[in-house]
């Protein structure tokens, strides 16, 4: 018997959850977060199943680990967890852990208003304004993120044949913007957009199967998200999508790895220019601010260095054990 005991702190994201683990993560191996994130993956996953799965957490559940950085003049490092795996990045759970570490103390930053974060995926620098206790804002420079393929097809059977395009921001997306069989995300409620996703996500990893490899970094590789696009709630708004991760779930703010791959998207398509700013809605109406501040390349790709900036509240603190003799102590869905 073994009972393992995890002090975490809850916020949301823009509507998105976010649980910081502050004591009771792994000791892990490796010189940097994404060798770090191998060995967790390996010999810890039961930490990420039994916070976020049921009945300790549910369908959308995001969390994150804390870790002291490698590289002294960063500021910390993380692990991101949640439902649909350990992500290399995560841009609401990035803007949300860092509110959590700012008002409760986790982190003292080297320099105030600034933040080095070490992420599977890559350094990643933020910015943050703080009032009081209260952090306002966060804005995070993300990875070098590019247009990895465009107008590819899919055949879907409710809705036919499907064109989309393939978006890096941190994890890999497939975009499918309004076409000729399908009309926008405005016109779908999240069960139906939830019900395409699963089987389309399944479908393009086996037609495509090892096309969408990170060139620096063979670890991230394949589809994990789904993102459609539509018409925003508020004209003012530039855009508005539904980001599917895990399962069954449809992220509730704009998604920040999300938003930088629709950030590439448009950018190679001479949409969007740099240092314009790109308002992006979640399904649920919350919005992000997403610019291209540089333009840069990966591999043989053309790529961005977009920035995210959004806001996040902390609501709760809990102590939650998960215990080897429960039946449930790793978590379940109910598909």
């Amino acid at each position: 018997m073994a009972v393992h005991t995890f002090e975490c702190i809850d916020a949301h994201t823009c509507g998105n959850p976010v649980r910081v683990v502050k004591t009771g993560g792994p000791a892990l191996a490796g010189k940097t977060m994404s060798e770090k994130r191998q060995h967790f993956l390996k010999e810890y996953d039961w930490i990420r199943t039994g916070l976020m799965f049921e009945p300790r957490g549910h369908d959308m559940m995001s969390g994150s680990i804390l870790f002291p950085p490698h590289d002294p003049a960063n500021d910390f490092a993380i692990l991101f967890i949640e439902t649909s795996g350990c992500l290399p990045m995560c841009g609401h759970g990035t803007i949300g852990t860092i509110t959590i570490a700012i008002e409760e103390g986790l982190v003292i930053p080297k320099t105030p208003g600034k933040i080095r974060m070490e992420a599977p995926a890559g350094l990643v620098e933020i910015e943050y304004q703080q009032t009081g206790k209260k952090v306002d804002w966060v804005k995070l420079t993300n990875v070098k993120s590019y247009l990895a393929a465009r107008d590819l097809t899919i055949d879907c059977d409710e809705l036919g044949t499907l064109k989309f395009d393939v978006s890096y921001g941190g994890n890999y997306y497939a975009i499918v913007d309004p076409q000729e069989n399908f009309s926008g995300v405005h016109d779908y409620n999240a069960s139906k957009i939830i019900s395409l996703s699963k089987i389309l996500r399944e479908k393009i990893n086996a037609k495509y199967k090892d096309h969408f490899v990170h060139p620096e970094n063979e670890t991230i590789r394949d589809v994990s998200h789904m993102l459609w696009t539509g018409n925003p709630l508020d004209p003012s708004s530039s855009g508005r999508n539904a980001v599917f991760y895990g399962d069954k779930a449809i992220d509730r703010s704009p998604c920040g790895t999300g938003t930088s791959a629709r950030i590439a998207q448009l950018h190679a398509k001479g949409i969007i220019q740099p240092h314009t700013d790109f308002i992006h809605e979640s399904f649920i109406g919350s919005k992000f601010t997403g610019r291209v501040e540089e333009v840069t390349r990966v591999g043989d790709f053309e790529a961005v260095i977009p920035s995210i900036k959004g806001w996040a509240r902390v609501y709760g603190h809990n102590t939650m054990t998960i215990d080897t003799e429960d039946p449930y102590a790793f978590g379940f869905q109910v598909l």
